[in-house]
């Protein structure tokens, strides 16, 4: 009887790439320390700036992490993970990207050094857990035991602007703005930070940045015989276009004569003219419209002086409603006195060849809206996240567990710990957290190199310094120094920490636990 024999079965497409075992774990990592590399030497108030060009040639000068590995061209998916840890570390807490992808790099590049010493992934992956553990039961003692004041929170703001584009606007004073802006939509214990928009307008140094108690739109009336200063107004929001209406079906019009003609316009008009009416009736003096409105009702509007404003966007009007309580109208003819909304001023202002018009005073909400300058488009816009990142760490500061030491004060001590909770840990996953903890050595290195200092001594004199005290890399004029972040003023919220710690940890693990990679062209 004749042997069987078996076919080979063929699960992958012929143009399916496969790569296996330690090939692909060294692919994964040699992938991730790459995006560790990027940002790396953005780090700190001494940090760097990218300029990132697309394919169209837009230029983006930024040394934001996040802003950094979106904008860059990344293919490889291990890659893409650490791309997704910094924007998940924005979405949290809004900043830290940096040092949670340089963190989950490095955590990569030591699990490589294990793992070519036949340490197995689960073991690394075991260690890596038990040593954020270590670090996260470590942290919330280092919280400072102080009252959130402004000045406190002032310096969070600072601390996080420090080495971004602030042009020549003094990082105090954009501070300062911040935890204003944040105070304001403060409700107890919680913070609507949503409540807080930032608007960029080029033109101007950055110094001329200032907090506006309200909305803004860029937009004008639009008739210039419409008022541009309003005082105790009465806003309507309108989500549909003001025009004549249109049939749901398909209808022709034989028009014969001119006095048809006439009569068909005659209508028209009176139509456009009763919206006008309905609208001065129920006390509307400033309307803002997210579609168009007919020339015709314009003139109609602004013979009952209602200011007028036509296309504005949707975030805006539903920013504007939001703030004076008005209700969105779909029609004009079944306006309400409740779905009106009041604001103390409306007022146009012009900047250069720009109009910006301010809804402040509004009745709801207290919303508030930072208007940033910048001399260039570039600088607004790199103003505009350091502003934005500035505002989040606020917010969570308030919201969270409050503050520790930054400058690398707090990765020194969290080393540490570990350092000393390791030998606690059963077998070769002891030395994934070692390991761990050399990962956290590179952020206080990176930012001793930023400053000009010799790395390996600042690193050995950093340890030391908080054996008995509290000391992080300072900066001091064109160097850094060794000095106690607090009384310098270099704070960060605990809650930036803590994700940064966690999400970089999860995503190296996830990594390093991948030992296929299929692809398909």
């Amino acid at each position: 009887m004749a042997a069987n024999t078996m076919s080979p079965v063929f699960i992958l497409g012929n143009d399916a790439r496969r790569t296996r075992g330690r090939d692909a774990q060294s692919s994964n990592i040699t992938a991730g320390k790459a995006v560790a590399d990027a940002v790396r030497t953005t780090l700190g108030p001494r940090g760097m700036d990218k300029m990132l060009v697309d394919a169209t040639g837009n230029v983006v000068v930024t040394n934001d992490g996040v802003t950094i590995l979106e904008e860059m061209d990344v293919e490889h998916p291990a890659a893409k993970m650490l791309v997704d840890v910094a924007r998940t570390q924005e979405d949290e807490v809004g900043d830290g990207t940096t040092t949670a992808a340089v963190l989950a790099g490095n955590l990569l590049a030591r699990a490589e050094e294990l793992l070519d010493s036949d340490v197995h992934p689960t073991t690394v992956v075991e260690g890596y857990a038990a040593a954020r553990d270590i670090a996260l039961d470590a942290l919330s003692t280092l919280a400072l035991d102080a009252e959130l004041d402004d000045d406190l929170l002032a310096r969070v703001a600072a601390t996080s602007m420090t080495g971004k584009g602030t042009g020549d606007g003094s990082a105090d004073r954009l501070a300062d703005l911040v935890v204003a802006a944040v105070r304001h939509v403060a409700d107890g214990d919680r913070v609507r930070r949503d409540d807080v928009r930032v608007h960029t307008l080029a033109g101007a140094s950055a110094g001329a940045t200032e907090l506006v108690e309200g909305v803004l739109t860029e937009k004008s009336p639009v008739r210039e015989d419409m008022p541009r200063d309003v005082s105790d107004a009465t806003v309507a929001v309108l989500d549909a276009k003001l025009d004549t209406r249109e049939t749901s079906a398909s209808v022709e019009y034989n028009i014969t004569s001119a006095g048809q003609l006439n009569a068909a316009l005659d209508a028209e008009d009176a139509e456009l003219r009763e919206y006008a009416r309905r609208l001065a009736d129920a006390g509307v003096d400033v309307l803002f419209c997210t579609k168009k409105v007919d020339s015709r009702a314009a003139a109609y509007l602004a013979d009952e002086d209602i200011a007028t404003f036509a296309n504005v966007k949707t975030s805006d009007a539903t920013a504007i409603a939001s703030a004076t309580g008005a209700v969105a109208l779909g029609d004009v003819r079944d306006i309400d006195p409740d779905d009106l909304g009041y604001a103390a001023s409306v007022r146009v202002e012009t900047y250069g060849d720009d109009d910006l018009t301010f809804v402040e005073g509004g009745r709801d909400a207290e919303s508030v809206t930072l208007l940033v300058r910048g001399s260039t488009e570039h600088v607004a816009a790199e103003l505009e996240r350091a502003l934005g990142d500035a505002l989040d760490v606020v917010a969570v500061a308030l919201d969270g567990d409050g503050v520790v030491p930054g400058a690398g004060c707090t990765e020194i001590v969290l080393a540490d710990a570990i350092r000393e909770g390791a030998p606690g840990i059963d077998g070769r996953a002891q030395l994934a957290a070692e390991a761990f903890a050399d990962a956290l050595d590179v952020l206080p290195r990176t930012l001793a190199e930023n400053t000009g200092m010799d790395s390996i001594d600042a690193l050995v004199d950093l340890r030391a310094a908080n054996e008995t005290g509290r000391a992080g890399i300072v900066t001091d004029g064109e160097t850094g120094t060794l000095a106690d972040p607090v009384e310098a003023g270099v704070l960060d919220p605990v809650a930036v920490k803590r994700d940064a710690l966690e999400s970089a940890t999860e995503a190296a693990t996830m990594v390093v636990r991948i030992d296929d990679i299929i692809a398909a062209n």
